[in-house]
């Protein structure tokens, strides 16, 4: 008995228990003020209270820059040498292709299975907001996309926290250093200690999570009547969560295969930035966060610090299976047909549109709405869906840190680290 009170009280006291005692009472405050207060009030109140999650946001996108650039040059200088990286980037990508093809057809299953959009009749649609998000798409093209991947500047690409250009000049930065020897050791090991300065400072921001996920869900909650929410967009919402379920247990599934009885230790590992993920509704709030878990987990940091940073690019599970569905929602709700072919090209142009867009605000309605465009669904379309968007982003953000967690572990232990809890390099 005492043993479970300990439990209890561990639990409760732990980041992930804070989390969510943080959520239920940001989601209790703001449907109270929701019921009491003018729609005025209410807006002004949560504009004010979503402060609190920003400025944890904001204290998360300080510390990525230096942690990927350092670690990442780090990594690479102990791989050694191209053939290396080129081994281990292929696994990489290998996976994270084929994880962002399954995603993608499983919304597309289940969109044209359960078929939400049919006969749905919606009211007081937000087209200002909606205009917001079209106007990003004009940029949203292939060659945008190749000129994005390559950074003129690293000093803009590190003010502007944009990840896959940071990798592209760490990773000459990284092969550069390993190509030159032991003359610069003292340089790779400067940045290995800056690495752990910058997971030290890691720390101290999380101690502000559970205050940002209670100023992000009050925010929400304050200004959407939850009872309408969950009537109108029932079915849809519904949906989606049948879909993204699957995604888990597929997700999981392929982890035990792999990771056998480890997956399990990960899994409790990784809860507190998939709690984080999901009260935030940002994977990259715990980019600092789930790199400390990995390493605690045994991966070794040259393969943690090379992953993670592809994963955020390339690797957004969550995000892929809702672009689809979203996407063909839409053209349901206008009545637009679509058949095999058309659908399975749609899908193949999310698999490329969407390998650009980490770091862009509302990315996957970006990226929706670009694609409605090209298939002349309607564009205007993506406003049905942002009433429920931020509810559906706190699943796909918690499922991107499942699936790149998951790869990072699998490409650890393909590269050798069979006993992954014994390598020095990981203390």
């Amino acid at each position: 008995m005492d043993k479970i009170q300990n439990q209890k009280k561990s639990f409760f006291s732990g980041l992930t228990g804070q989390i969510l005692i943080a959520m239920v009472l940001g989601a209790t405050l703001g449907i109270i003020l929701h019921n009491m207060i003018s729609p005025e009030a209410a807006q002004s109140f949560s504009t004010k209270i979503k402060m609190l999650a920003t400025i944890f946001i904001r204290l998360v996108q300080m510390i990525i820059s230096p942690l990927v650039f350092t670690t990442l040059v780090v990594g690479i200088a102990k791989l050694g040498d191209i053939k290396t990286v080129g081994r281990i980037g292929g696994k990489a990508l290998g996976w994270f292709f084929t994880a962002s093809f399954i995603s993608l057809l499983i919304g597309l299953f289940y969109v044209n299975i359960l078929q939400p959009g049919v006969g749905l009749k919606l009211d007081n649609v937000d087209m200002a907001t909606a205009s917001e998000v079209t106007g990003k798409t004009q940029n949203l093209s292939f060659e945008n996309f190749v000129e994005h991947i390559v950074p003129k500047s690293i000093i803009e690409a590190m003010a502007t926290n944009e990840i896959l250009q940071i990798v592209v000049f760490s990773i000459f930065f990284g092969l550069a250093a390993a190509s030159l020897g032991s003359t610069v050791k003292p340089i790779i090991g400067a940045f290995d200690k800056l690495s752990h300065i910058v997971l030290k400072m890691v720390n101290y921001v999380m101690n502000f999570a559970p205050i940002g996920v209670f100023g992000a869900i009050a925010a929400v909650f304050a200004v959407r009547d939850a009872e309408e929410l969950v009537i109108t967009y029932f079915k849809f919402f519904g949906s989606f969560l049948i879909g993204i379920s699957t995604l888990w247990v597929l997700l999981i599934a392929v982890g035990y295969v792999f990771l056998k009885g480890r997956m399990t230790e990960l899994l409790k590992r990784i809860t507190g930035p998939l709690a984080i993920a999901f009260g935030t509704t940002s994977s990259e709030a715990v980019f600092p966060k789930l790199t400390e878990e990995l390493e605690s987990f045994g991966v070794k940091d040259k393969i943690v610090s090379f992953m993670l940073p592809l994963g955020y690019s390339f690797n957004l599970d969550g995000s892929m299976m809702y672009m689809t569905f979203a996407s063909i929602f839409i053209a349901q709700f206008y009545n637009v047909h679509l058949d095999l072919g058309t659908q399975m090209a749609m899908l193949l142009v999310l698999m490329l549109t969407s390998k650009g867009i980490a770091g862009v605000p509302r990315a996957s309605l970006v990226v929706v709405a670009a694609t409605c465009g090209m298939f002349d669904i309607p564009v205007e379309g993506i406003a049905l869906i942002l009433p429920i968007d931020h509810f559906c982003d706190m699943f796909r953000s918690a499922t991107n840190v499942l699936g790149n967690a998951l790869a990072t572990s699998v490409v650890g232990q393909w590269e050798g680290n069979n006993d992954l809890g014994s390598d020095s390099e990981n203390n």
